[in-house]
């Protein structure tokens, strides 16, 4: 589904309107976030935000699994495989798997790291335990208390922020905002906005770190598309934001079309959107995401596609690797002393 766009303004009639059911909503959900969970064997790192839709989760697990890879360990990373069919364990195979079976997320993190799918975060963790890990990363999964978080990475967008801030289906939450910000270990705002002032504050006042990073397009994307005139597609949790770094780039984007976060494409949409796109004279482009979930359809369709890549670069990289270094040693030392899983 799509965002509804009064969960992005304030006041709204239907936000006051759903706020009985954001209530209930709210109240399970803070509940759920007490629940004890279990330990895994490895330290866990959790990638997670506070609200439905997009705020640069994916591009901030691939950074993560850069960096601790170069830091000499061996990441594994968890999915619950949004999207797709199977429940698993299973471990993600790109030349067999397809965003259908997998997710599109999994697809595009295998192509770094080890992911194992599982709707059961606690089986998955034991999986990659078994294929070598040194750490998990929880990609998602923060609101979800089967498994103890020795790290929750918080990231936010620095223009969207929360929105309205109230709970689904009053407004984007996933739980009361107290009860995510008290079990955030660190935040990371992407981008140079100032939606997130008042959370960035709020993690700060209790004595958290607010870690910076922002995200930056592929310069040879870039160079191959300056001159042309495009049509850009987009189903992810913000297609404004795809946009929005296109045109930032210097991209003359002549139209876009939005679908809903993690659609599946079928083949008549994209030969439809390539025949509007050619009797235009426009090049099709989309983001990575989107890409992936085009792999089981013809190449013949889909070989006028651009992907468009971009990166998450961390503002001070050596800050976020010592942070991480340190809990993970932390980490290690309560698992030594603890039975696990």
């Amino acid at each position: 589904m799509r965002d509804p766009a009064f969960w992005w303004r304030s006041p709204s009639w239907m936000s006051w309107l759903l706020a009985p059911a954001g209530l209930l909503y709210g109240t399970i959900s803070g509940r759920r976030m007490l629940q004890a969970g279990r330990r895994a064997r490895l330290p866990v790192i959790c990638v997670g935000n506070y609200s439905l839709g997009g705020a640069g989760k994916t591009p901030t697990v691939i950074a993560l699994l850069r960096l601790l890879r170069a830091a000499g360990e061996t990441p594994v990373v968890v999915s619950r495989g949004y999207g797709g069919r199977l429940t698993g364990p299973v471990n993600v195979d790109a030349a067999r798997h397809t965003a259908e079976d997998v997710g599109d997320e999994p697809l595009l993190l295998a192509r770094l790291a080890p992911v194992i799918v599982s709707s059961d975060r606690v089986q998955g963790s034991g999986a990659a335990v078994s294929v070598g890990a040194s750490v998990v990363v929880l990609d998602d999964g923060f609101q979800n208390p089967s498994l103890v978080k020795d790290l929750s990475l918080i990231v936010i967008d620095a223009n969207r922020g929360i929105g309205n801030g109230a709970v689904f289906p009053s407004g984007p939450l996933r739980a009361p905002l107290a009860a995510q910000v008290d079990r955030t270990d660190a935040l990371l705002v992407v981008g140079d906005g100032t939606a997130a002032a008042d959370i960035t504050a709020q993690v700060e006042g209790r004595g958290r770190p607010v870690l910076r990073a922002h995200i930056v397009p592929d310069s040879q994307a870039i160079a191959a598309l300056r001159e042309r005139r495009v049509s850009a597609f987009a189903g992810i949790g913000d297609p404004q934001r795809f946009f929005a770094t296109l045109r930032a780039s210097g991209i003359d984007v002549q139209s876009t079309r939005v679908f809903a976060d993690h659609h599946r494409f079928t083949a008549p949409e994209i030969r439809r959107l390539g025949d509007e796109a050619r009797a235009d004279g426009l090049t099709l482009v989309t983001t990575e995401k989107d890409f992936v979930r085009l792999s089981g359809l013809e190449k013949a369709d889909t070989a006028i596609i651009h992907p468009f890549p971009i990166t998450l670069v961390f503002d001070d990289e050596a800050r976020v690797r010592d942070f991480i270094t340190t809990r993970l040693a932390e980490a290690r030392k309560q698992i030594a002393a603890t039975t696990v899983l």
